[in-house]
């Protein structure tokens, strides 16, 4: 009677595709990059419909999509988002870093030692640590703040395009109507400019205040945003 080895029958565990290991550890900016990009794309669609019914009844022909993402109609509207949400992350990044409220999941621990105040020239001799922080000097003053200037950065840029787009906006509704251009100064000082803007920081800011005060009291099991559901309320940070 022929035996065979134990060995010669164990089930090899199933390998990983390199495909599927990428998707698990980026998964979350993965599917907020497809709504991303759905979402510009829905926007673009129905922005041209809009747009060219807007030209249609004012006596014009209709526009390509080329000429439609490079009108004032498009940039605006895109960048006037885009800045309030940018403003909001960035002025969230810095307040949190300096102020609390006691109870919320978005606040650093009163008491406790925050991992994030911890001065990262205690790693400069740390091989994993980033190169700025083994570099030190200017480039981690730099380093160390890089995620609130980025997003200043950000807000700058979009910032200038929501007044480009609506410079160009507004000059093509006064055309339509027969009135006269009006030149970037008097736009960018007007009302209606910083309506707009104000428009979308207020909501923006809410939002902010809405997450940190309702992560108080309430859950939601296995959100990184949510205290464990049995924390007390007074428990603060995740």
């Amino acid at each position: 009677m022929t035996t065979h080895s134990p060995a010669l029958h164990r089930t090899r565990p199933a390998r990983t595709s390199s495909f599927a290991t990428f998707v698990r550890e980026n998964g979350l900016s993965l599917t907020l990059a497809a709504m991303f990009l759905v979402s510009t794309a829905a926007q673009i669609g129905f922005g041209l419909g809009a747009y060219n019914e807007e030209r249609a009844h004012a006596g014009f022909d209709a526009v390509t999509l080329g000429t439609y993402l490079a009108s004032g109609h498009f940039l605006e509207a895109i960048f006037e988002n885009w800045e309030s949400e940018f403003l909001q992350m960035g002025i969230f990044v810095v307040l949190s870093a300096k102020l609390f409220q006691k109870g919320s999941a978005e606040s650093k621990s009163l008491d406790e030692r925050n991992e994030s105040d911890e001065d990262p020239r205690r790693h400069q001799n740390d091989a994993k640590a980033p190169w700025p922080v083994r570099r030190g000097g200017w480039v981690l003053a730099l380093y160390e703040n890089s995620l609130a200037i980025a997003f200043v950065l950000l807000f700058a840029f979009s910032f200038v395009l929501h007044a480009v787009g609506g410079h160009l906006n507004v000059n093509e509704e006064n055309l339509a109507r027969g009135r006269a251009p009006v030149t970037f100064g008097e736009y960018w000082t007007s009302s209606q400019f910083w309506y707009e803007s104000f428009q979308n920081w207020q909501s923006e800011f809410l939002a902010v205040l809405a997450i940190v005060v309702l992560t108080i009291f309430l859950r939601q099991r296995g959100s990184p945003q949510s205290k464990p559901v049995a924390a007390p309320h007074e428990e603060t940070g995740v």
